[in-house]
């Protein structure tokens, strides 16, 4: 009888650490919340598994003064989400540290662009996750937080080309259907055997021009736009390198590296007295680091603030600006394959690095009194990311693995000079990449490279193929973030709305797949429009 209820035992927790639904979403980003929506709407089930513990991963990890381009082209659930934003914020109870009239109707959407449906653009870090949220109740979904993939071998069951179930680290198997690999690394996408790229590729390879290694092109402010010392004692190489510059050769112009644009946390600030965190000095801080942006001070340099975008209740969304900022360049190379331990540690050297600089700022004598004067009114926000002291969830991976699928988004797709095949929604914004390295020039001066903003003729339609791995390869996987795109194009389509949008085709397209039992590769490419066009996906400008 002993032996009997063991074995039942066994047999009950095992059962309990399988779990099956229609399609299996890793990832707790905004596509990955969006596209759980979709799937429920469409009446089948669906599991997201979140590595991490919050919802929203950039829309609500700090990033909230939204990257939209042209917003007339961001419509579905995109737009559901950016008008229940503005729901929020119609609410009296809703601005604690600010007036609702001072902020005024910064981040709108117009009534003539939505008609009934307003919108807002501009958001809380918190807001933005109370959306996530409220999808979450609203539709049912089920989510398991804090559940991360096995990326061994035994991270996977394959048949036939197809998925049929993933395994987290935890022991859970999780068997679908369909899959959708909705996070910012695209670890499923690799450990499916899917094709996939890292780096720049050269110019040659796709017949671009702001592809590969871009010594000398200025298109923002993010350059040193004068002549200073990278060494140690200025004027001497026998000193040595200061930290954050490279020894190495940025490379012809044109040709393709493995380096890709650098990551910062996007930090909610707040000038308001009661709510915010003054800047402590970390443990490990080293102001010779810094050294470098007290030469860019030094030179007369003034920008420090044009990136604190203000956000409602005194907040920012603080971006990098200028020659030396918040973006850790040079740092993030090895992120997109890393393992998670690694990960982890370059996370926290990110972390340390942008406390670092604002500990320097807010401190260092070097910092011009009036910088200094005015950076000491800002803290951390101390009603966001409450969990982590005021401190983003979420690292910006600007960029990671880019799969290589059946349709490449190229630059003169992204830059609306042709017409792709089947489209499944829209970007806009510009071809905009981040620094990728640091360097001394051959005249002995420190310079970066990397930084590409070039814009659209027009909006633009994205592929179908583009979140499709190639049929010989896997039948039953959408990857529609870390989608199949070349570097420059992949510049523009990276932004927040995109990445929602692409998520709702990708579920769509999953489900009806399902339903018409066939691979995602051979779906009716009618059928999908019909079904997106009837939930208000904007296809084509």
């Amino acid at each position: 009888m002993k032996k009997i209820l063991i074995f039942w035992l066994l047999g009950f927790f095992s059962h309990a650490q399988t779990y099956r639904a229609d399609v299996i979403i890793y990832g707790g980003n905004a596509s990955a919340i969006i596209a759980a929506v979709q799937v429920k709407k469409m009446g089948k089930s669906v599991i997201v598994l979140c590595p991490e513990t919050h919802l929203g991963g950039l829309t609500s990890g700090g990033l909230g003064f939204t990257d939209t381009g042209n917003k007339e082209v961001i419509g579905g659930l995109a737009r559901d989400f950016y008008r229940r934003i503005y729901d929020h914020y119609q609410q009296d109870k809703n601005w604690n540290w600010q007036a609702k009239a001072s902020f005024g109707n910064k981040g709108q959407g117009t009534v003539a662009m939505d008609g009934a449906m307003r919108t807002m653009w501009l958001f809380e870090p918190h807001a933005a996750e109370q959306v996530f949220e409220d999808y979450v109740k609203e539709f049912k979904l089920i989510v398991h937080r804090n559940e991360w993939l096995d990326r061994s071998t035994h991270g996977i069951q394959k048949k036939n080309k197809s998925i049929q179930s993933i395994r987290t680290i935890s022991g859970k198997t999780y068997i679908g259907h369909m899959f959708i690999d909705a996070t910012y690394e695209g670890d499923l996408m690799a450990l499916a055997g899917v094709d996939f790229h890292v780096g720049r590729e050269a110019n040659s390879v796709y017949g671009e021009q702001w592809n590969g290694v871009q010594v000398g092109v200025f298109q923002h402010g993010h350059y040193f736009k004068k002549p200073i010392s990278p060494y140690r004692i200025e004027g001497d190489p026998s000193s040595g390198l200061l930290p954050e510059i490279s020894a190495e050769s940025p490379g012809p112009n044109g040709s393709g590296d493995s380096k890709i644009q650098a990551y910062c946390y996007r930090m909610c600030l707040s000038d308001h007295p009661d709510n915010r965190i003054p800047f402590s000095k970390p443990a490990n801080y080293d102001p010779a680091r810094y050294t470098l942006y007290a030469r860019v001070f030094s030179s007369g340099w003034r920008e420090t603030f044009d990136k604190f975008d203000l956000l409602p209740n005194r907040k920012t969304d603080t971006n990098n600006h200028g020659p030396f900022s918040t973006d850790f360049i040079g740092k993030n190379y090895e992120y997109p394959t890393a393992s998670y331990a690694r990960r982890a540690e370059l996370n926290q050297a990110h972390k340390d690095y942008q406390m670092g600089l604002m500990y320097f700022l807010q401190n260092d004598s070097r910092v011009p009194a009036e910088v200094q004067s005015r950076m000491k009114e800002w803290g951390l926000a101390k009603d966001e990311f409450t969990a982590n002291g005021g401190w983003p969830y979420q690292l910006y991976i600007r960029e990671a693995r880019r799969m290589k699928g059946e349709f490449i988004m190229k630059e003169a797709d992204a830059l609306g000079k042709t017409q792709v095949p089947n489209p499944i929604g829209m970007g806009s914004y510009s071809l905009d990449a981040h620094n990728a390295q640091r360097f001394v020039q051959a005249n002995g001066y420190v310079q970066n490279e990397g930084d590409i903003g070039v814009k659209p003729d027009k909006p633009y339609s994205i592929a179908y193929g583009s979140i499709l791995p190639k049929e010989s390869q896997c039948t039953n996987l959408f990857v529609p973030v870390c989608m199949s795109s070349s570097h420059i194009a992949y510049g523009s389509i990276r932004m927040e709305p995109v990445f929602m949008i692409l998520g709702q085709s990708a579920a769509t397209a999953a489900v009806l797949a399902i339903e018409k039992k066939v691979s995602p590769q051979r779906l009716e490419y009618k059928v999908l429009e019909k079904s997106l066009l009837a939930d208000k996906q904007i296809l084509t400008h």
